[in-house]
């Protein structure tokens, strides 16, 4: 699978004229111009849809390179521009453009395992007979996954306050790939509870979930025993959002005393909403 640069030069040669370009400073000049376009894509992969300022103010670069830099990816399909979403009241004026990557500019960040993964549960799937049986088995493995990688955040969210745990996950979650946020959802805000949303830009199983909801569905339930409390996922990369987003209660919102032992079994994935909240509250009992 190509890189986003591999996506950019191939984009490049096929525009580019018949004569190539001498061995001369003006290569070093186009590399380096290409090394700073993948910056700004993997600015926007670790911290979801910015605006040009946002870019260059991470990066040090001036808001019009940041904006030369863009101008590439959207031609290449690599990144989409949108308004901004604002929470609560918006002032006057239009609201500011911010860049999202498209699904090709994530494919371009991904490994090329997805095909063996998603092979790998067909086969578990099958080995049971398909159907009802697969799908709970497939479910089953999804589970132990998500379990044991739980398992490794307990202790960091056993050190956090109350008010910061929701951090603390963004922060594991980000260093096994995940790219987490957290956006302070304030009690002011129209139509939306006080709280937090887990944002998770990168998804390193995106089009395995696609095939195996099962995947999504495990790693909420683990999250609601991680955090102690009642999650709803949003919205998913999965199922063609920008971003996974799951909602986190604030602190003392039918919450538990904090993170406990992720169980060996959880919620079966498909249950109801409501299913799974009891579920999980008796698995932390």
């Amino acid at each position: 699978m190509k890189n986003v640069r591999e996506q950019v030069d191939q984009q490049e040669a096929e525009s580019a004229p018949g004569c190539a370009v001498p061995a001369t400073a003006a290569e070093v000049l186009l590399e380096g111009h290409r090394a700073t376009r993948d910056r700004v894509a993997r600015s926007i992969l670790d911290h979801g849809p910015s605006s040009a300022a946002d870019l260059a103010s991470r990066l040090g670069l001036t808001a019009a390179a940041v904006r030369r830099h863009l101008d590439g990816l959207l031609a290449t399909g690599l990144v989409e521009s949108r308004e901004q979403r604002v929470y609560g009241s918006r002032g006057r004026g239009r609201p500011a453009k911010v860049f999202g990557l498209t699904e090709s500019g994530r494919d371009a960040f991904y490994q090329e395992y997805d095909q063996l993964a998603a092979d790998a549960l067909r086969w578990i799937s099958e080995s049971v007979g398909g159907g009802k049986a697969g799908d709970e088995a497939v479910a089953a493995f999804a589970r132990a996954r998500f379990g044991r990688q739980g398992q490794k955040y307990l202790t960091v969210l056993g050190q956090a306050e109350p008010d910061q745990r929701t951090e603390a996950l963004a922060e594991a979650l980000s260093a096994d790939g995940y790219a987490a946020t957290v956006r302070r959802v304030p009690p002011t805000a129209a139509k939306a509870p006080a709280g937090a949303q887990l944002c998770q830009h990168h998804c390193p199983v995106v089009h395995i979930a696609e095939q195996y909801p099962q995947l999504c569905e495990a790693e909420t339930e683990v999250f609601s025993q991680l955090l102690g409390t009642h999650v709803q996922r949003l919205a998913t990369i999965a199922h063609g959002d920008g971003v996974c987003t799951t909602y986190v209660p604030a602190p003392g919102a039918a919450s538990s005393p904090g993170p406990r032992q992720v169980p060996d079994a959880v919620p079966t994935a498909g249950t109801s909403t409501d299913q799974n909240s009891a579920s999980a509250r008796r698995n932390l009992a």
